[in-house]
């Protein structure tokens, strides 16, 4: 404390000598400010792989094999590592899923580190992904898993026009709570399939043409529930798939 206070003094003093001369006002436009904070996005490659996997340790309950990481290193574009001012903070891995008789690109993971969350990291991670199936133009839709309770990535999701599709019951093995809602964003109009059309499908069909026919209006809705956040990750789910069982 006292070398502290006897630093500070020089300064104080040459202060009053200067105020008596009203010449002390400092100019804010004469600081230094810092630098604005630069997020950028970088290629999965064998040299920084490990950053990868320590990135996902610390960031997901579950731990990934070997697999999952030999294929994101195949995928170019579809998985990104995220830096805040050069410094590795977060990551985004993808995967093309043709299952259901469409090409949708299903979202592996997407975490931040704790101290960079809600700094606009996640937005730069969607935003990629996002403009990437665009650029693409032939994906159905974007989807991905999350935890029932993590309500801050929900809402983030939503922000960029994902919707809950489904909830999947006991989805996650070693976690709680277990069940995951799908969040899935959709590219394309709704399509009928050989003659079937899927049931959140047939909910919009019928909503939008109830005028004509109310009885056929399908009022199996999904029961969203909202459950207390245990988890406050903001940008934060992850895959079962590929995860260590």
């Amino acid at each position: 404390m006292g070398q502290g206070l006897a630093r500070t003094r020089p300064f104080f003093h040459y202060c009053s000598f200067l105020n008596a001369r009203r010449s002390c006002d400092i100019n804010i436009s004469d600081v230094e400010k810092p630098p604005r904070a630069k997020i950028e996005l970088g290629d999965v490659t064998p040299h920084n792989v490990k950053q990868l996997k320590t990135l996902n340790t610390v960031v997901f309950p579950v731990s990934y094999n070997e697999k999952f990481y030999k294929d994101v290193l195949e995928v170019g574009e579809l998985a990104k590592l995220a830096y805040y001012n050069d410094i590795v903070v977060g990551a985004v891995c993808c995967r093309v899923d043709t299952s259901e008789n469409s090409r949708r690109l299903y979202i592996m993971t997407l975490g931040c580190l704790s101290p960079y969350r809600r700094l606009g990291v996640g937005t730069v991670m969607v935003e990629h992904v996002l403009r990437h199936v665009e650029k693409d133009g032939n994906y159905d839709n974007v989807y991905l898993h999350v935890q029932v309770n993590n309500t801050g990535a929900i809402d983030f999701y939503k922000k960029f026009g994902f919707e809950i599709h489904e909830t999947k019951k006991h989805y996650y093995k070693r976690i709680e709570p277990a069940d995951a809602h799908v969040l899935q964003k959709n590219l394309r109009p709704p399509a009928l399939t050989n003659g079937i059309i899927s049931h959140n499908e047939r909910h919009h069909h019928n909503e939008k043409f109830n005028h004509h026919d109310k009885k056929s209006h399908d009022h199996n809705h999904h029961n969203d529930k909202h459950l207390n956040e245990r988890n406050s990750s903001h940008h934060h789910h992850h895959d079962k798939k590929n995860s260590d069982k």
